[in-house]
């Protein structure tokens, strides 16, 4: 073995950080071009990690998941089996690519589109390659989401967010790779064609830059806090999130790791990540619903002008007269209806102004204007949660009366309905021809 490495899986430091990311999480330890170890494994003492380097374990492993005694796992359990010792997991994103700065570029976008979301406390690290490893803990998610426990959604859970982001920074991702390079010059780098790289005719930026989510799968593994890369002599080392921009590969080289970080936080403000969670099963379920009029979907098709109030469903009259709790929520939906309503950026602050001086606590300045900038730097229009998700409307206690939410699927399809009832009964009625 590399004596550098045993040397440094001999600092305490070292091997007091890394058992303690494995607590709770199966362990995988690799041997060099051996190989993995025996699996399951765990880590109980500090000692361990030196103990195992001094007989050639050469890198550090731990799951996603989170479980109540990882050596009960046992190859070929089903998924009931499996379901019945997991506790959790956590929501890890993995930026995969071998372009140092694409990876940058997409951790910061993922990390913009997290706050967006009103998370705060973000994991971070270097994965030791070329990639960084964005992470949300267990702890951040509600205990249910749709009725099913949330601790129950491995590995669809991962993956439902990791797609859903995927499809929020597409557009700026897109501008900030070509803004590096072009696009011949992008698929001769990765050996593509530039065939290859496009949809329908525009760059697919990842082509060249992944958040991988389809190879997710239960007993995942990704590289422990502090462990080796053994192709690149890196450390997988964990960053303060202002640090990303400025990360310099030599900062993870061996002889130059000081530990500072931990990769997922311990500290959460509440469950931060309830808005993300939610947000995007609910966009799932809109990606496989039918239409509701399969014999018109003109009916979704989006004004060109902005739809006044008048046409507005009751759940958005009754937010905008002020909020006690779910003010957070509420201006998601708000801001994601308007603009899918055709109403302008100008005119979005104005009403999102007005109504935030209507709560009995209004939001912070800072965080408001944060949300309209989101919207203003991302043009795409997304429906606000669908009527039947009561993590919005029903909890927030603004929920429409029942024969208005079981008309309609979402606010935006009932003002569209009542606008399109509206120019109906303006039109000419035919007269019907004499005999």
């Amino acid at each position: 073995m590399d004596e550098k490495i045993l040397k440094f899986y001999s600092r305490k430091d070292v091997q007091k950080k890394i058992v303690e990311a494995s607590k709770g999480r199966e362990v995988g330890i690799k041997f060099g071009e051996g190989g993995f170890g025996k699996r399951p494994d765990v880590l109980q003492f500090d000692n361990d990690v030196l103990e195992l380097a001094s007989n050639g374990a050469t890198s550090f492993h731990i799951s996603e998941e989170r479980w109540s005694n990882p050596l009960l796992l046992q190859t070929g359990m089903n998924r009931k089996q499996q379901e019945d010792i997991r506790s959790g997991w956590d929501c890890i994103l993995d930026v995969d690519t071998k372009f140092i700065e694409y990876s940058k570029i997409t951790a910061g976008l993922l990390i913009e589109a997290l706050k967006f979301h009103d998370i705060e406390n973000i994991g971070l690290k270097f994965s030791g390659g070329s990639g960084f490893h964005v992470g949300i803990p267990f702890e951040a998610f509600p205990e249910k989401v749709d009725e099913k426990e949330t601790r129950l959604l491995f590995p669809e859970g991962v993956r439902v967010v990791a797609d859903y982001l995927k499809d929020m920074i597409r557009d700026p991702l897109r501008g900030k790779v070509l803004d590096l390079s072009d696009v011949d010059a992008i698929a001769k780098s990765i050996n593509k064609t530039k065939e290859e790289i496009m949809i329908d005719g525009k760059f697919d930026p990842f082509s060249v830059v992944d958040i991988d989510s389809v190879l997710i799968a239960s007993r995942h593994l990704y590289r422990a806090p502090y462990s080796v890369n053994e192709k690149k002599g890196l450390i997988s080392v964990p960053l303060k999130l202002s640090e990303l921009e400025h990360f310099e590969l030599s900062k993870a080289k061996i002889e130059n790791v000081k530990i500072e970080n931990d990769f997922l936080p311990k500290k959460l403000n509440g469950l931060e990540g309830s808005q993300l969670i939610m947000q995007a099963f609910d966009a799932l379920k809109k990606k496989a619903n039918v239409p509701e009029d399969k014999k018109s979907e003109r009916r979704y098709d989006l004004p060109t002008l902005a739809v006044k109030m008048e046409f507005w469903p009751e759940c958005i009259k009754k937010g905008l007269k002020g909020m006690d709790d779910g003010k957070k929520r509420f201006l998601f939906v708000l801001i994601n209806f308007l603009k899918s309503l055709s109403w302008t950026m100008e005119g979005i602050e104005k009403i999102v102004n007005e109504w935030n001086t209507k709560n009995k606590q209004p939001l912070k300045e800072g965080y408001v204007i944060s949300q309209l900038n989101w919207h203003k730097n991302h043009k795409e229009k997304i429906l606000p949660p669908n009527c039947a998700n009561k993590a919005y409307y029903a909890d927030m206690g603004i929920k429409c009366s029942d024969n208005i939410c079981n008309s309609c699927k979402n606010p935006v399809s009932y003002s569209l309905r009542r606008l399109k009832m509206l120019k109906d009964q303006k039109k000419p009625k035919r007269k019907s021809k004499k005999t």
